[in-house]
């Protein structure tokens, strides 16, 4: 049988362990939307952002959220041009996200929003936590 210290010690070591991120639990999901309008046109790109804001942030289980148009000025050669609004959202894990895709809001600005664009892409990622080693270099 466990005594109740070590049961107290190991209860501590699981959250430290989960709270500095390194062995959570379920990690968070990245959720990047990259929009090319059908116009390339200034209103397109400010309407698309404002559906983006009005139907796609604040949802339950959002970590960060934001939305705007292409940095003109960059343009090297590694730089992705082939999109006009960006949407970035970083969700708590999976679930949240998968609950995020069949919320109301959600598919209203795809109703409201998708004559705005002629292409989507999505990257969807498994965040990892930087270390504390790395964070240590900042």
């Amino acid at each position: 049988m466990i005594s109740m210290i070590t049961r107290t010690l190991l209860a501590a070591a699981v959250v430290s362990i989960t709270c500095s991120g390194v062995f959570a639990a379920e990690p968070q999901l990245a959720h990047m939307v990259f929009f090319k309008t059908k116009d390339g046109s200034a209103n397109a790109k400010e309407k698309l952002v404002a559906g983006c804001h009005k139907y796609l942030s604040g949802h339950e289980g959002t970590v960060y959220y934001s939305a705007g148009v292409i940095a003109d000025e960059m343009k090297r050669e590694v730089n992705d041009r082939d999109f006009d609004v960006s949407l970035h959202v970083v969700f708590a894990n999976k679930a949240a996200h998968d609950k995020y895709q069949k919320n109301p809001r959600h598919l209203k600005f795809v109703e409201v929003c998708h004559d705005l664009w002629e292409g989507v892409r999505v990257f969807d990622s498994y965040l990892t936590p930087c270390p504390k080693a790395c964070e240590a270099k900042k």
